[in-house]
């Protein structure tokens, strides 16, 4: 073979093994999509933004889908009512259940049975108290079931002050009405005879939207919530407990004699529930963050009442809705220790070895957590 043969010989088989070498490099990388996209081919790019299109079109079939979805949660949410109705009666004692309605297996029936029979029908209280008892008539129904169901639920109970629990006390029953047009849901808190307002009920309407966001309609993941109103509270006078009185201190500009004087502020408390922040009509109009914080805690709250405190109140009343929650944390903490294990061992065992490690990727990577974990300390 001649010497330039095996030159142009030697020429090609460099090409190849750049080429095999890049396509390498191509296939090993896996950043997230504003790490990934700049480093891919032109013509992968292209399909990609295909791809994009394919699931922006999807978005008209998924607007479909869960506005059906929500007509026929409506229909059913009639079903659910007898039910509910049949659950507020109990907890506010206006019906009694049968012996065979209140047979349901639990691990603590032989205390409920001593309690039942102790003292011929009393009820013994235990507390650090002197011991105390109340008959058994004297209690109707479940007492502060809701007040109870409310504190028991962490993303509520800080927002409960000890002036609010009195009032609260009062609080017969929480229902949801689902909304046909526009979507969405109202939140209605049935309240006894009180001291402190007139209102027999107090409301709070959600509106949702299922309509993909012009600017980023790839984000779109269903029905959210965008909007909510409350309701004015009539407060009987002097037990507005969402306000308060304080005194300050006031200096004469030219004179300079200083007098008190008494001026209403807001007081923290629960029932700023129900006077949630305005949203502009405008959905262009950008709202203030801290705003926009407000309201996004406030939809949440909203949601987890509809979606699960109203349909399983007894066990968030029991305490073991929230036993339940707090087993599947523990078991993602796990998981994500267990996974932060297994990064540490593959740092440890020498990633260079691994035919899929790509230096590259990884110092890509580096540069974007670090930045973003400052940042949130």
């Amino acid at each position: 073979m001649s010497t330039e043969n095996k030159s142009d010989s030697s020429s090609s088989d460099s090409d190849m093994e750049q080429d095999s070498q890049q396509q390498y490099k191509f296939r090993g990388f896996k950043g997230e999509g504003e790490d990934l996209l700049p480093n891919l081919p032109p013509v992968v790019k292209k399909r990609v933004k295909a791809l994009k299109n394919l699931l922006v079109s999807q978005t008209d079939i998924d607007v479909k889908f869960y506005t059906e979805l929500h007509i026929l949660e409506c229909k059913y949410h009639k079903l659910y009512a007898d039910f509910y109705n049949k659950r507020s009666d109990i907890v506010q004692g206006n019906y009694e259940p049968t012996e065979e309605e209140c047979d349901f297996p639990s691990d603590d029936e032989d205390d409920v049975k001593d309690l039942s029979t102790d003292m011929e029908g009393k009820v013994k209280l235990e507390d650090k108290k002197p011991e105390t008892t109340i008959d058994n008539e004297q209690i109707k129904g479940i007492p502060d079931f809701w007040l109870t169901i409310l504190k028991n639920t962490s993303l509520i109970s800080d927002m409960i002050q000890p002036h609010d629990e009195p009032i609260l006390s009062h609080l017969t029953d929480i229902k949801v009405y689902l909304l046909d047009e526009p979507m969405g849901f109202a939140l209605e808190f049935h309240f006894s005879p009180n001291e402190w307002f007139t209102n027999t009920v107090l409301t709070k309407e959600y509106e949702m939207k299922c309509v993909p966001d012009k600017n980023n309609p790839l984000s779109f993941e269903g029905p959210e919530i965008y909007k909510c109103k409350g309701c004015t509270i009539q407060w009987n006078k002097g037990k507005n407990v969402t306000v308060k009185v304080v005194k300050k201190k006031q200096k004469h500009k030219v004179k300079g004699a200083v007098r008190f004087i008494n001026k209403t502020v807001q007081n923290v408390s629960f029932f700023h529930f129900f006077s949630p922040p305005a949203v502009p009509d405008d959905p262009e109009t950008e709202v203030d963050e801290e705003i926009d914080s407000l309201l996004t805690t406030d939809f949440e709250i909203g949601h987890y009442i509809r979606e699960r405190i109203i349909p399983r109140a007894v066990l968030y009343y029991t305490g073991e809705a929230l036993l339940e929650e707090n087993e599947f944390d523990e078991d993602d903490e796990e998981e994500e220790s267990e996974n932060d294990e297994d990064d540490d061992d593959d740092d440890e065992e020498g990633t260079v070895n691994d035919p899929e490690y790509n230096p590259r990727q990884d110092k890509l990577l580096k540069q974007k957590v670090e930045p973003a974990e400052c940042k949130q300390q």
